[in-house]
């Protein structure tokens, strides 16, 4: 079992001083073996905080992010592939068909992008399409009102990914979950029932350009 932390669009400091205290105190650190990370943090201190919650922190060139950063980024928990853009490269926005080429292109199962700071969880044309949102609900011009933020947690055993999507409403963290399973013909053993606790050990440190 893989526990992963998918989030994005933070827009610290330009927008929003900090993520909710209700979703810091929330994500401990030794609990979550991995973060995935949309882009748009915007700051080295965030970027820092994250790699106190999980020393394996992998992070995508945002538009508003500086340029060191990657545009995309793979990563693999067998049998599941997962790729990471920040997703100003779809357009429109958001647009399934289009987010769908892009996964078909980086040969991916699961495509996690942001950029329209709104969450998504979809099955579509075979793959599993998710949208953490944006953690702090930061300002994004096309939407009317404050966005809810948002973030959200992959529970990955084997061919199957269960994912909570953590939601701060009225002052209050709500949680949804959604699975998807990969269709694996030859799948050597079935997948595991949900475990009822995470494992405490942090996986070995990983270095990331920022």
């Amino acid at each position: 079992m893989v526990l992963v932390l998918v989030i994005g669009d933070l827009h610290i400091p330009h927008r929003i001083h900090d993520l909710p205290a209700k979703f810091k105190k929330l994500l401990v650190p030794g609990k979550i073996q991995q973060i995935l990370c949309t882009g748009n943090l915007c700051d080295r201190e965030t970027y820092e905080y994250l790699r106190t919650v999980s020393p394996d922190v992998h992070v995508v060139r945002g538009d508003y992010d500086e340029s060191a950063l990657p545009l995309s980024v793979t990563v693999t928990h067998t049998p599941i592939r997962l790729g990471v853009i920040h997703g100003h490269q779809c357009v429109p926005s958001g647009d399934l068909d289009s987010l769908s080429a892009i996964a078909r292109q980086m040969d991916v199962d699961v495509l996690i992008s942001g950029h329209t700071h709104t969450f998504q969880a979809v099955e579509y044309d075979g793959r599993f399409f998710v949208n953490p949102g944006s953690a702090t609900g930061a300002w994004i011009g096309n939407v009317n009102g404050e966005p809810t933020p948002t973030f959200a947690l992959m529970d990955i055993q084997g061919p199957v990914v269960v994912t909570y999507v953590y939601q701060l409403i009225d002052g209050e963290v709500r949680v949804e979950k959604i699975e998807y399973r990969k269709d694996i013909e030859t799948a050597k053993e079935p997948p595991r029932s949900m475990p009822q606790s995470i494992p405490n050990s942090p996986p070995p440190q990983q270095q990331t350009v920022w």
